[in-house]
C-alpha cells in the first residue's frame, strides 16, 4: 500500500474487495483500532494497490463493518477495501494473509458488485458463550427466564456516559448447550446501540442471578443477513458467481 503523494489526484477505485477474517487467540483482547492498524501495515507489506480518498489528507479506502468488541474472539469479521488496480482475489488473499499477525487470518474474499453495500447485509450475529465453572443444570432455567421476559434493561458505561439497553429485544434466539462446560448459543440482532455478549450476560444475572465464577469466553461464528428462520446468513454469498456447496 503506497502512500498517496501530496497534491496528487487520488487514484480511482477500479475494484472493491470484501474480506472475511478472523480474530483468534490473544488477539481477542486487541482493540479494533489496533486491529485496523495491523491491517494497514499488512496492506503496505503486501504491496496492495490501494485507492485513496480525495482532500487535504487522503487515506486508503478501507471500510470496516460490525467489528467485534475487545475481549471476544470472532470467526466472521468483515472489511471492504478499494483498489486502484485489479488484483486476483486468491493472490491478494494469500499476500495479505502472509503479512498479518497470527490470529488474523483471511478466510474469504469476493468482488463487491457495483451499487451494493456491505453494511446493508449485516443484520445479526451468531454467538457462542462458554461459561466455565457454571452449573450446566442452572443454565436452562436461566435461558427460559430470559426469553420469557418482555424486556430486560441493562446498563453499560459508554464514551457518552451510562446507557440503558434492552438486552431482551435484540436477542432473536438463545439456547443452552452442554459440553466441557455450559455454553450459550444465541443470535443477536444488530441494533443501535449494539447489544453485546456481556449485555446478555448482564441480563441473565438480572433475571436468573446467573453469575459466572470466571470470565466467560465469547466467540462470534457468523454475522450477516437474518433469514426468515432466524439464522444468520453469509453476507458474501450473493457476490459469488455460483452457489456455495451445501452439505
Amino acid at each position: 500500500m503506497s502512500k498517496q503523494p501530496p497534491g496528487a489526484p487520488p487514484p480511482p477505485t477500479v475494484q472493491r474487495v470484501r474480506l472475511r477474517y478472523t480474530k483468534r487467540g490473544r488477539l481477542r483482547f486487541t482493540s479494533h483500532r489496533d486491529i485496523a492498524r495491523a491491517f494497514e501495515r499488512a496492506l503496505r507489506r503486501a504491496q496492495v494497490p490501494m485507492a485513496y480518498s480525495a482532500g487535504f489528507s487522503p487515506h486508503p479506502k478501507i471500510s470496516w463493518v460490525g467489528a467485534a468488541p475487545t475481549g471476544v474472539a470472532s470467526e466472521a469479521e468483515y472489511v471492504e477495501i478499494g483498489l486502484a488496480e485489479h488484483r486476483d482475489l486468491a493472490e491478494l488473499s494469500k499476500a495479505l494473509d502472509d503479512s498479518l499477525p497470527d490470529g488474523i487470518d483471511i478466510v474469504d474474499a469476493v468482488d463487491a458488485p457495483v451499487g451494493t453495500s456491505l453494511p446493508d447485509r449485516i443484520e445479526a450475529s451468531h454467538w457462542q458463550i462458554r461459561l466455565p465453572g457454571v452449573d450446566q443444570a442452572a443454565v436452562v432455567p436461566a435461558v427460559e427466564a430470559f426469553l420469557a421476559a418482555e424486556s430486560i434493561p441493562v446498563e453499560r458505561l459508554t464514551k457518552k456516559g451510562m446507557r440503558t439497553l434492552d438486552a431482551r429485544a435484540a436477542v432473536v434466539s438463545m439456547r443452552a448447550e452442554t459440553g466441557a462446560c455450559a455454553i450459550l448459543d444465541l443470535v443477536v440482532r444488530h441494533v443501535t446501540p449494539a447489544v453485546r455478549p456481556d449485555d446478555v450476560l448482564s441480563g441473565l444475572r438480572i433475571v436468573a442471578d446467573l453469575v459466572p465464577p470466571v470470565p466467560p469466553e465469547a466467540t462470534r461464528y457468523a454475522q450477516g443477513p437474518l433469514t426468515e428462520t432466524g439464522e444468520v446468513g453469509d453476507p458474501l454469498a450473493p457476490d459469488r458467481a455460483s452457489p456455495a456447496p451445501t452439505g
